[in-house]
C-alpha cells in the first residue's frame, strides 16, 4: 500500500490511523450561513449543482471552517435521471419533484447520447475541487444508488415508505430489473467520469434501502450496486468504493459480501455490537444520531465516546448515521471534531 498523506484515502485503503479521520454527510449545506449566502445568488437548488464555481465554493464552505478530512463533491443524487431527460425541480419544504416514469418509457432511457455532457459541470467541479482543496484533503465522488434513485423516478417525489416503488417491483419486475441495471450502468459510467477528474474515492447513497424485504433487498439494492462495483473494479482496482445502505439493519453483513464495496456507511440505528463484528471484515463509517449533534452537550459527548470506544482501534472514519440537518448548532459540530480529534482511547 502506498500512502498518500490523505488520511481517508489511507485508512480506506488499509492503513492505521491513531485518531480515527472525520467528515459529515452533508457537511455543505444549510447549516452554514456561508452556504445559505451562496444559495441565495445561485437560483434555483440544481443552477448552484450545474454551476462549477458555486458548487466548487459551497464544498470547499466546510473544509476551509473545520478542516474536515474529507471533502464531498456538492451535487445530487437525481443528476442522474436528470441527464437522462427526466424533469426534475425541487420546492422549498417538498424537495425533489419529478413526472413518474412510465412502464413504457424506461426502454428509452438507454437512448440518451449526451448523457455526460449534460453532467459536464458536474465534472468541471470535482477537477477544480481537486485543484483548490488541502493536498492532505481526501476527494469523495458519489452517486445514489440505483433503488433510491428509482424510486423517486416512479413516486416523482420522496415518500414515507417508498409504496409506489415497491408496488412497481411486485407489479412490474422484469421492467424493475430493466430500469435498475440502466441506472446501475449509467451510474458507474458518472463514477469513472468523477473519478478521471480527480476523485479519489466515491460513495453510494441508498437512502431507501431500508423499506425492502429480503427478497427485494437483493434484486433491488445488491444486484445493482454489484454491478457498479464490477464496472469500477475493472477500471479502477485501488479505488475505493464506500456503500451506505441506510437502514439496511442485518442485512448489513450480505450487502458487504455480495455487492463487494470496500466500506461500509451505517446509520445510527446500527448496534454498535454489530458494527464491531461488521469491522471485522471491512472498514466502517459512522454512525453518530443526527439529532445527537443537534442537542448537543451530554447527549452528544456521551454518543460520541460509545462510538469511539467500540470503533476508533479497527479501520474506521467518524461520520454521522446520515445528512447533517439544518438546524445543526455550529459549535456543535466544532464540539464534535474537537472530541474526536482529542481521543485517546478508552
Amino acid at each position: 500500500m502506498t500512502k498518500t498523506n490523505r488520511i481517508v484515502l489511507d485508512v480506506l485503503n488499509g492503513a492505521h490511523a491513531e485518531t480515527p479521520p472525520i467528515w459529515i454527510m452533508r457537511q455543505a449545506g444549510r447549516y452554514l450561513p456561508e452556504y445559505r449566502e451562496t444559495r441565495k445568488t445561485a437560483g434555483s437548488f440544481l443552477d448552484l449543482c450545474y454551476n462549477p464555481e458555486l458548487a466548487t465554493e459551497v464544498t470547499l464552505q466546510p473544509i476551509r471552517r473545520f478542516g474536515f478530512d474529507a471533502s464531498i463533491l456538492f451535487s445530487d443524487i437525481l443528476t442522474v435521471p436528470h441527464a437522462l431527460g427526466r424533469d426534475l425541480r425541487f420546492e422549498e419544504g417538498r424537495g425533489p419533484i419529478m413526472t413518474p416514469i412510465k412502464p413504457d418509457e424506461i426502454d428509452s432511457l438507454s437512448d440518451i447520447a449526451d448523457f455526460h455532457d449534460r453532467l459536464a459541470p458536474v465534472y468541471e467541479t470535482v477537477r477544480r475541487l481537486r485543484s483548490r482543496l488541502p493536498r492532505e484533503t481526501t476527494l469523495l465522488g458519489f452517486c445514489g444508488a440505483p433503488w433510491t434513485v428509482a424510486t423517486y423516478m416512479i413516486a416523482g417525489h420522496g415518500t414515507a415508505d417508498q409504496a409506489p416503488a415497491r408496488l412497481f417491483l411486485y407489479r412490474h419486475p422484469e421492467l424493475m430489473d430493466t430500469l435498475l441495471t440502466g441506472l446501475a450502468e449509467r451510474s458507474a459510467q458518472y463514477l469513472a467520469r468523477q473519478i478521471e477528474a480527480g476523485a479519489d474515492a466515491v460513495q453510494i447513497f441508498d437512502s431507501w434501502s431500508g423499506v425492502l424485504d429480503e427478497a427485494s433487498f437483493e434484486r433491488c439494492c445488491i444486484r445493482p450496486v454489484r454491478l457498479i462495483v464490477d464496472r469500477l473494479s475493472e477500471r479502477f482496482p485501488d479505488v475505493p468504493i464506500i456503500g451506505f445502505p441506510k437502514g439496511a439493519g442485518s442485512a448489513y453483513d450480505s450487502y458487504r459480501q455480495e455487492t463487494g464495496v470496500d466500506a461500509l456507511g451505517l446509520d445510527w440505528s446500527v448496534p454498535l455490537s454489530q458494527a464491531k463484528r461488521l469491522q471485522k471484515d471491512s472498514l466502517v463509517q459512522g454512525n453518530l444520531d443526527p439529532l445527537r449533534l443537534v442537542a448537543g452537550g451530554n447527549a452528544l459527548d456521551e454518543g460520541i465516546d460509545s462510538i469511539l470506544t467500540a470503533l476508533a482501534d479497527g479501520p474506521f472514519i467518524f461520520n454521522l448515521g446520515h445528512g447533517i440537518t439544518p438546524q445543526t448548532p455550529i459549535d456543535h459540530v466544532q464540539r464534535m471534531i474537537d472530541r474526536v480529534r482529542s481521543w485517546k482511547g478508552a
